[in-house]
């Protein structure tokens, strides 16, 4: 469904993208590991087209996704971001029905509330919340508001962007949970960004392991452990030998 051919992406001589290679599947959820400042988020903000290439092709059903229609493009995707990017002047059903109540999606504001009410039973949040601003909820249930707005216009495809950073281990393993299940429930072909090696065993069919610019490494999360890939190994292990140097 998403493939990246041979993509290179440099900013000033930062070069941070050497030529990655990458596809997606309909309907698997893929996640991308690696350290920090790999990659990682400029290959998610090319395929969203936030970012153009300076050479290589990303394609979206065949499509290039720099020439695609721009709302029709976005409306297909949902996105989960890192620190939740909730609207502050916002109540948080106004958040979760953001995209419905405005540009091409645009639905009336009482069926928009109602979405949104469900979207948020979903992710195991109660009605009263809704009316509540995000500045009263705690962080783990931001993230599940961020969450419930990312599939509150049924997206074919959803992108999480470190899912669980800053949350404890207990509300980290009820994200990934909650993210399993949605992206299986609503067949959605899913990517993720994450360096939560937790997250992965949770939330992966398959994984692909980015470093210095280019996918060291993919196939499937089951294998991922005997992949014999020493870049893979070292990252799992969180070991300060091998072929990743430590920022010192």
């Amino acid at each position: 469904m998403i493939k990246l051919d041979n993509v290179y992406k440099s900013f000033g001589n930062n070069h941070v993208l050497r030529g990655v290679d990458l596809e997606i599947p309909r309907g698997e959820s893929m996640v991308v590991i690696g350290g920090s400042g790999t990659g990682k988020s400029v290959t998610l903000k090319s395929v969203l087209g936030l970012v153009t290439p300076d050479s290589g092709t990303i394609t979206l059903d065949g499509e290039d996704v720099t020439k695609a229609e721009r709302d029709a493009f976005l409306a297909r995707f949902g996105m989960l971001f890192q620190g939740g990017a909730l609207f502050d002047s916002l109540t948080i059903w106004e958040n979760v029905a953001f995209r419905l109540l405005r540009g091409s999606l645009k639905r009336p504001k009482t069926e928009a509330r109602e979405v949104a009410i469900e979207k948020l039973r979903r992710v195991g949040l109660k009605p009263e919340v809704a009316d509540q601003f995000p500045s009263e909820l705690s962080g783990g249930m931001q993230k599940r508001v961020g969450l419930a707005r990312a599939i509150a216009a049924e997206p074919e495809i959803i992108f999480f962007d470190e899912p669980t950073t800053g949350l404890d281990p207990i509300m980290s393993g009820v994200i990934n949970e909650l993210i399993r299940e949605i992206v299986v429930e609503m067949g959605a072909t899913a990517m993720t960004i994450t360096h939560d090696m937790t997250s992965v065993r949770a939330i992966a069919d398959k994984v692909a392991m980015l470093h210095e610019g280019v996918i060291q490494w993919t196939g499937p999360v089951s294998e991922m452990d005997t992949c014999g890939d020493p870049y893979v190994e070292q990252f799992i292990h969180g070991r300060a030998e091998g072929p990743i140097e430590a920022v010192r």
